[in-house]
Protein backbone atom coordinates (compact mmCIF):
# COMPACT_ATOMS: atom_id res chain seq x y z
CA UNK A 1 0.00 0.00 0.00
CA UNK A 2 1.51 3.36 -1.06
CA UNK A 3 1.58 6.49 1.08
CA UNK A 4 -1.43 8.08 -0.66
CA UNK A 5 -3.44 4.89 -0.27
CA UNK A 6 -2.55 4.71 3.45
CA UNK A 7 -3.59 8.34 3.93
CA UNK A 8 -6.94 7.72 2.22
CA UNK A 9 -7.41 4.66 4.41
CA UNK A 10 -6.48 6.61 7.58
CA UNK A 11 -8.84 9.46 6.71
CA UNK A 12 -11.71 7.05 6.12
CA UNK A 13 -11.16 5.65 9.61
CA UNK A 14 -11.79 9.09 11.14
CA UNK A 15 -15.45 9.23 10.14
CA UNK A 16 -18.38 7.54 11.83
CA UNK A 17 -20.21 5.19 9.50
CA UNK A 18 -22.98 4.25 11.92
CA UNK A 19 -26.54 5.51 12.02
CA UNK A 20 -26.90 5.00 15.78
CA UNK A 21 -26.84 8.05 18.02
CA UNK A 22 -25.72 7.19 21.54
CA UNK A 23 -28.33 9.33 23.26
CA UNK A 24 -27.12 8.62 26.78
CA UNK A 25 -23.61 9.84 25.92
CA UNK A 26 -24.89 12.91 24.07
CA UNK A 27 -27.19 13.78 26.99
CA UNK A 28 -24.41 13.31 29.57
CA UNK A 29 -21.97 15.56 27.68
CA UNK A 30 -24.66 18.16 26.95
CA UNK A 31 -25.39 18.45 30.68
CA UNK A 32 -21.79 19.34 31.52
CA UNK A 33 -20.95 21.38 28.40
CA UNK A 34 -20.06 24.96 29.45
CA UNK A 35 -22.11 27.88 28.16
CA UNK A 36 -21.17 29.24 24.74
CA UNK A 37 -19.74 32.43 26.29
CA UNK A 38 -17.35 30.44 28.51
CA UNK A 39 -16.15 28.37 25.55
CA UNK A 40 -15.62 31.57 23.57
CA UNK A 41 -13.58 33.05 26.45
CA UNK A 42 -11.47 29.89 26.60
CA UNK A 43 -10.85 30.02 22.84
CA UNK A 44 -9.79 33.68 23.19
CA UNK A 45 -7.39 32.74 25.99
CA UNK A 46 -5.79 30.04 23.87
CA UNK A 47 -5.41 32.52 20.99
CA UNK A 48 -3.16 34.60 23.24
CA UNK A 49 -0.86 31.58 23.54
CA UNK A 50 -0.68 31.42 19.73
CA UNK A 51 2.10 33.99 19.41
CA UNK A 52 5.77 33.02 19.85
CA UNK A 53 6.75 36.41 21.27
CA UNK A 54 4.08 36.18 23.95
CA UNK A 55 5.19 32.63 24.76
CA UNK A 56 8.77 33.83 25.15
CA UNK A 57 7.61 36.63 27.45
CA UNK A 58 5.54 34.23 29.54
CA UNK A 59 8.46 31.83 29.78
CA UNK A 60 10.80 34.62 30.90
CA UNK A 61 8.28 35.78 33.49
CA UNK A 62 7.87 32.22 34.76
CA UNK A 63 11.56 32.38 35.70
CA UNK A 64 11.82 35.93 37.02
CA UNK A 65 9.91 39.17 37.42
CA UNK A 66 11.19 41.59 34.75
CA UNK A 67 10.78 45.13 33.47
CA UNK A 68 9.99 45.98 29.84
CA UNK A 69 13.58 46.96 29.04
CA UNK A 70 14.94 43.68 30.43
CA UNK A 71 12.44 41.66 28.39
CA UNK A 72 13.27 43.70 25.29
CA UNK A 73 17.01 43.08 25.82
CA UNK A 74 16.42 39.38 26.40
CA UNK A 75 14.37 38.96 23.23
CA UNK A 76 16.31 41.45 21.12
CA UNK A 77 13.21 43.51 20.47
CA UNK A 78 12.02 47.09 20.71
CA UNK A 79 10.56 48.00 24.15
CA UNK A 80 7.40 49.37 22.49
CA UNK A 81 6.81 46.00 20.80
CA UNK A 82 7.24 44.29 24.17
CA UNK A 83 4.85 46.78 25.80
CA UNK A 84 2.24 45.98 23.17
CA UNK A 85 2.52 42.24 23.86
CA UNK A 86 2.40 42.84 27.60
CA UNK A 87 -0.87 44.78 27.14
CA UNK A 88 -2.35 41.75 25.37
CA UNK A 89 -1.13 39.46 28.15
CA UNK A 90 -2.48 41.85 30.79
CA UNK A 91 -5.91 41.99 29.13
CA UNK A 92 -5.99 38.19 29.16
CA UNK A 93 -5.08 38.29 32.88
CA UNK A 94 -1.91 36.29 32.26
CA UNK A 95 0.50 38.89 33.63
CA UNK A 96 0.34 41.53 36.34
CA UNK A 97 2.58 44.44 37.15
CA UNK A 98 3.88 46.47 40.03
CA UNK A 99 5.62 49.84 40.07
CA UNK A 100 8.79 50.60 41.93
CA UNK A 101 9.52 54.27 41.42
CA UNK A 102 9.46 54.81 37.65
CA UNK A 103 10.14 51.17 36.83
CA UNK A 104 7.26 48.77 36.08
CA UNK A 105 7.93 45.11 36.82
CA UNK A 106 5.90 42.32 35.25
CA UNK A 107 5.25 38.81 36.51
CA UNK A 108 2.83 35.98 35.83
CA UNK A 109 -0.62 36.81 37.16
CA UNK A 110 -0.89 33.70 39.33
CA UNK A 111 0.05 30.05 39.68
CA UNK A 112 -2.67 29.05 37.16
CA UNK A 113 -0.68 30.67 34.35
CA UNK A 114 2.44 28.70 35.29
CA UNK A 115 0.34 25.52 35.44
CA UNK A 116 -1.08 26.13 31.93
CA UNK A 117 2.42 26.73 30.66
CA UNK A 118 3.83 23.64 32.39
CA UNK A 119 0.98 21.48 31.05
CA UNK A 120 1.67 22.73 27.52
CA UNK A 121 5.33 21.76 27.83
CA UNK A 122 4.41 18.39 29.30
CA UNK A 123 2.09 17.76 26.37
CA UNK A 124 4.63 18.63 23.66
CA UNK A 125 7.34 16.55 25.37
CA UNK A 126 5.05 13.56 25.92
CA UNK A 127 5.84 10.64 23.64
Amino acid sequence: MGRDERMKHDVKGEFCNCNVIHGDIVKKVKQVMPREEKLYDLAELFKVFGDTTRIKILYALSVEEMCVCDIAALLGMNPSAISHQLRVLKQARLVKYRKEGKIVYYSLDDEHVKNIFDQGFAHIHHK
